[in-house]
Parts: C-alpha cells; structure tokens; sequence
C-alpha cells in the first residue's frame, strides 16, 4: 500500500506537500518486523521471545532455536499478511522450513530475510488501536480482539475484548502508547 511505502512518503514530502500519516522513520521500523521487535524491546515491551537480527544459517538458526525451544515460528521480516511464515515443531524441519519462508518472503516483499519467535499455541491475538498528532499527544482508542483468523488473516475482530479484564486493557494500552512514541508516529495506527 502506498499510505505504507516510506519512499512514496518522502516523495510527498519532498514536493512541498503536507505528508498525512505515519512519518517515514515510523514507517521504515514498524514495517520491519525485527526493528519494530528491538523498537519494543527499548520500549520496555514484554515480546515473544525471538531474533531480533536476521537467520543467516541453519548452524546459528539450530542454536538460537534451541535457546528458544520449540515449537517456534521462522517468519519474514519484511513481510505481513500471513506471508513468510513457517510452524516448525523440531530441528528436523527447521532447514526445509528456512528455505521455502525465504523464497516466499523474496517473491511477495523484494526482502528475504527471516527470523524467529517463539510459537504460542493458543494465544490471544489483540492489537490497540492508537492516534497520534504532530505534536506529541497520543491517545489509546481501544482494543481489537483478532484471534479468529484463517492462515494468519483476521476474519473477525471484536472489542472490546472479552478475554482482557480492565487492568490488563489498561497495561496493553500503555505499552502501544510507548510504541507510538517510540517511533514518532503520526496518525492512526494500530499496535
């Protein structure tokens, strides 16, 4: 999409024009998996554990997967809707799964790189939906509960909730509120 293209953005902005939307810098990090991982992190985030650089070799991706534990996830970090992706419940599988979540990442982001996260078997998939302007303020709209979803596509999202209690909506809140500004996001976006 265009509205998610840092350099069709700087294009805008090099013409003079006023640029609505995320800047480019909120851009570039929040649409590389692994910068927006080490972006969470610095911003005290609790995240899966995982990579936050790319999986260069299966010998380090063995190591590193080990330390993690399976089950676990080789995922691109370019990439976005379901693409990229792989489950991989044991060591057996992880060179196989490597090579073909690269190829898919390559052919529908122009970017083969990978990494991994620990897999979660049931969780909860809930995003926070956030607005920010140009001069600082940001604010919390809410929470979408996402978790019905088809090859990694949401079908359904629902808020709020039903599965969050006021206490933990308020901490998931908090925590995209620090993204947002972590990243000097502008507009409407989700976390």
């Amino acid at each position: 999409f265009l509205s998610e293209n840092c350099d069709f953005a700087q294009s805008v902005i090099d013409t003079g024009a006023i640029w609505i939307g995320p800047s480019t810098e909120a851009i570039t990090t929040m649409g590389d998996k692994m910068a927006a991982r080490k972006l969470a992190i610095h911003a005290d985030a609790t995240v899966v554990p995982g990579t936050t650089e790319p999986l260069l070799n299966i010998k380090d991706a063995k190591k590193t997967a080990n330390k993690i534990g399976y089950p676990l996830l080789i995922k691109a970090a370019g990439g976005g809707g379901g693409k990229g992706i792989r489950i991989i419940q044991s060591g057996k599988d992880l060179e196989d799964a490597m090579i073909r979540a690269k190829s898919e990442a390559k052919k529908a982001f122009s970017d083969n790189r990978i990494y991994m996260e620990k897999y979660l078997e049931q969780p909860h998939h809930i995003e926070i939906q956030v607005f920010a302007d140009n001069y600082g303020n940001t604010v919390s709209l809410g929470e979408r509960e996402c978790s019905i979803q088809r090859r990694y596509q949401k079908i359904i999202e629902e808020t709020p909730s039903p599965f969050i209690d006021d206490n933990l909506r308020q901490k998931l809140s908090n925590t995209a509120l620090n993204i947002t500004k972590s990243c000097n996001y502008t507009g409407a976006g989700t976390v």
